[in-house]
């Protein structure tokens, strides 16, 4: 009978990030929403089809940069790792922005995309990403040293 070997311990950011996601999601639908309404006041149809493209590209940048980051965990726990880890998250912040590029290129001179919603939908999936970011971090219980085993004491008295 083989014995797996262990797992190590999942690191202290994996409920957090996927916190992040599961509240960015929610935010996520309420800027489609709002901004489908609002952009289809201002410009009609294209500006609903603007607002949730808008909305869209905020989602999946957010979600790449967290997802990047659980994938990465599952790598960490030792020193080799560590370029695994490093390589993971720089490669998603690179595909993030490759990606961004390429979309405003082929999205610029589009006649059914309205680029003042488009660009609002964007900035507000950003800011409230951030916000996300900054309420979680601040209600989550995570020590300020974690996944650290401290060498047993080995006083003289």
């Amino acid at each position: 009978m083989t014995s797996a070997l262990p797992r190590p311990p999942q690191p202290t950011s994996v409920p957090v990030l996927r916190r992040i996601l599961l509240y960015g999601a929610v935010l996520a639908g309420a800027i489609a929403v709002v901004g489908a309404v609002i952009g289809g006041v201002v410009a009609g149809g294209s500006g609903v089809v603007s607002a949730l493209i808008g909305t869209l590209m905020a989602v999946v940048f957010m979600g790449i940069t967290a997802g990047s980051i659980l994938v990465a965990n599952r790598f960490a726990g030792t020193s080799a790792a560590i370029g695994a880890f490093f390589g993971i998250v720089m490669g998603g912040w690179l595909v993030k922005f490759v990606v961004f590029l390429v979309l405003m290129v082929l999205l610029k001179d589009q006649s059914w995309i309205q680029p003042v919603v488009l660009f609002l939908s964007i900035i507000a999936g950003v800011i409230g990403s951030l916000l996300v970011d900054v309420f979680v971090l601040m209600r989550s219980r995570v020590p300020y040293v974690s996944d650290v085993t401290l060498p047993p004491s080995t006083s003289e008295d």
